[in-house]
C-alpha cells in the first residue's frame, strides 16, 4: 500500500538522522567537554527503538485479514503506538528524575562552542523532522507515525535544557542549576504527550465508537441514495487509525433481492469513498413496513 510505503519511508529517513545527530552530539560531548551533551546524544539512541518498531510494524499491519485475523491487521498499529507511548513516558521519566537527584550538581569541566553548536544542530533539526513526519502522519491519519514524530520532539525538547545548561555555564558557571530546572518542565510536555498516545491507544481496544460527528456523515452519505428511504442503527469501531462501519438502511419493501443488493453496494461504495477513514461497511437492510411496524 501506498501508505504504508509512505510510513516507512519517511522514518527511514528519520532514523539516519538520529542516528547521525546520536553520532554528532557523543562526539561534541566528548571534544566540546559536556556532559550534558554527552548524555542528550546517548538519549538520542533511543528514538532509533521507536523508529525500527514503527517501520517492522507497518508490515505486519498492512497484511490483508486472513482465517486467524478476519478483520485484518491493523490493531498491530494501536499496540505499536501505545508501545511508542511508553517509551516516551520511560524516557520523560527518566529526564526527569536525573534533573532532581542532581539538582545541586555542578558541571566538572566548562563546556566549550563546540558542544553548544551540537545542541542547537540537535534542536533544529528533530523540530524540522518532528513538523514533517507529523504532518505526513496526520495527512494519511497514520497515528503510529504521529506518536513517533512526538518522540522527535522529545529529543528536541531534550535538548533545550541543554543548550542553556551549556550556553550558561559558557558565561555564567554558578548558573547550571538551569540545567534540571529546564529538563523538570521538558519532563511535563513529555508526560503530557506519553499519556495522550497511550490513552488514544486504549480507547481503541475497547472499541471506542466514531464521535457524532462522524455518525451523522455516515447517516448523510448513506441517506444521499434516492432509493435509502432511512439509515439508522449506525455502529462504528476503529482498527489502527481506520474505521469499520456497520449500519441499516430502509427500502422500499417491493424493491427486488437483486436491486437492493445493489443499492446496499452503492451505499457502501459511497461511504467507502467519501466517508472519514474508512476501510469496511456492513449494510443490513431492511423492508420499510418492517421499519414502521417495529416504530
Amino acid at each position: 500500500m501506498d501508505r504504508d510505503r509512505k510510513i516507512r519511508k519517511v522514518t527511514w529517513i528519520g532514523l539516519c538522522i538520529n542516528v547521525a545527530l546520536s553520532a554528532l552530539k557523543i562526539s561534541a560531548g566528548v571534544l566540546g567537554h559536556s556532559q550534558a551533551v554527552l548524555a542528550d546524544g546517548i538519549h538520542s539512541i533511543s528514538d532509533t527503538v521507536t523508529d525500527f518498531a514503527v517501520i517492522i510494524g507497518s508490515y505486519y499491519w498492512s497484511r490483508p485479514p486472513d482465517s486467524c485475523h478476519p478483520y485484518g491487521h491493523r490493531r498491530l498499529e494501536t499496540l505499536i503506538t501505545m508501545f511508542i507511548g511508553i517509551i516516551l513516558f520511560g524516557a520523560g521519566a527518566a529526564i526527569g528524575w536525573e534533573a532532581i537527584v542532581t539538582i545541586k550538581e555542578k558541571h566538572a569541566h566548562p563546556p566549550s562552542m563546540t558542544a553548544l553548536a551540537a545542541a542547537m544542530i540537535s534542536i533544529i533539526v528533530k523540530e524540522v523532522l518532528y513538523q514533517w513526519t507529523a504532518r505526513v502522519g496526520k495527512k494519511i491519519k497514520s497515528m503510529s507515525m504521529v506518536a513517533n514524530a512526538w518522540h522527535h520532539r522529545l529529543d528536541s525538547f531534550s535538548s533545550i535544557p541543554v543548550f542553556i545548561a551549556v550556553g550558561a555555564s559558557m558565561i555564567f558557571p554558578e548558573w547550571t542549576f538551569l540545567d534540571h530546572i529546564g529538563a523538570i518542565f521538558v519532563t511535563a510536555l513529555i508526560f503530557h504527550a506519553a499519556v495522550k498516545i497511550i490513552f488514544g491507544g486504549i480507547k481503541e481496544f475497547v472499541d471506542i465508537g466514531a464521535s457524532e460527528e462522524v455518525l451523522k456523515q455516515i447517516k448523510t452519505l448513506a441517506e444521499s441514495h434516492p432509493s435509502v428511504l432511512q439509515a439508522h442503527g449506525i455502529r462504528t469501531r476503529y482498527m489502527g487509525s481506520n474505521l469499520q462501519v456497520n449500519l441499516h438502511v430502509v427500502l422500499d419493501s417491493h424493491m427486488t433481492v437483486f436491486d437492493g443488493h445493489e443499492v446496499a453496494e452503492a451505499v457502501k461504495e459511497q461511504i467507502l469513498e467519501n466517508g472519514p477513514e474508512v476501510i469496511d461497511v456492513e449494510i443490513h437492510i431492511e423492508p420499510s413496513e418492517f421499519k414502521i411496524a417495529e416504530e
